[in-house]
């Protein structure tokens, strides 16, 4: 919610403090301490959010030709607890915990990409990585996660375009044409990214996906930067 320079961020093997907020892996879940404020409006922003992973992976793979950029799912499946005493909320819920790590910035290796992921009947994750690089072919990453513990590849139907929101970003989704996918839900839609909950068709099934788009040149825009800090304050 904050960007925070490295004076004010301090790790170990079970603990990551981002200034007044920390991270803490208890063994058995990861638990988000926030201790943070809103903007632009200046109001408290407190509580404690605990993901509980139904597994662990230690599974991670090249998101472009170069290696560069690396991803791979902690916790495909894993379930929430929320509890916020400033605004009050509190809720539970499923979950999804990934990684992604560069050795450059996104904006040097990709102009966009589509990413979504669905339980299936059998209790495995399918998850879709549409990827757009900056220089090379396009990529696609389709692998589902088993309860079991096992990572197998799967073939994923043709991309499908769908509405754009507000901010006009345009979005796709993989989905079988016989179960054509629609949006059930716009979360969250700025000028260079949306999330949504979408219902598509995948493995012979109907599913409910949380998806993602990221513009990366909508991203890199002067306008965009200077946006940023409103919704993100920066402290060095």
């Amino acid at each position: 919610m904050t960007e925070r320079g490295r004076r004010h961020i301090s790790r170990d093997s079970h603990n990551f403090q981002v200034g007044p907020s920390h991270l803490r892996w208890t063994g058995a879940h990861l638990e988000i301490q926030i201790n943070e404020w809103s903007v632009p409006i200046p109001r408290p922003v407190r509580g404690v959010i605990r993901i509980i992973p139904e597994r662990l992976f230690a599974f991670t793979t090249a998101l472009d030709d170069a290696g560069l950029h690396h991803w791979g799912p902690l916790a495909p499946s894993a379930r929430v607890e929320v509890e916020l005493g400033s605004p009050f909320s509190a809720w539970r819920g499923h979950a999804y915990m990934d990684s992604n790590e560069g050795e450059l910035p996104i904006a040097d290796g990709f102009t966009e990409w589509d990413w979504s992921r669905a339980s299936l009947s059998d209790g495995s994750v399918a998850v879709l990585y549409d990827i757009r690089q900056r220089q090379g072919s396009d990529r696609l990453l389709a692998l589902r996660f088993g309860r079991d513990g096992q990572v197998t590849q799967f073939d994923a139907p043709a991309r499908q375009s769908l509405p754009k929101a507000l901010w006009r970003v345009g979005r796709s989704v993989r989905s079988e044409p016989e179960r054509p996918a629609r949006v059930i839900q716009t979360l969250e839609d700025t000028p260079f990214y949306v999330r949504s909950v979408l219902e598509s068709g995948l493995s012979g099934e109907r599913v409910i996906s949380m998806h993602e788009t990221l513009n990366v040149l909508r991203l890199n825009t002067a306008m965009t930067r200077l946006m940023l800090p409103w919704k993100m304050p920066r402290l060095k």
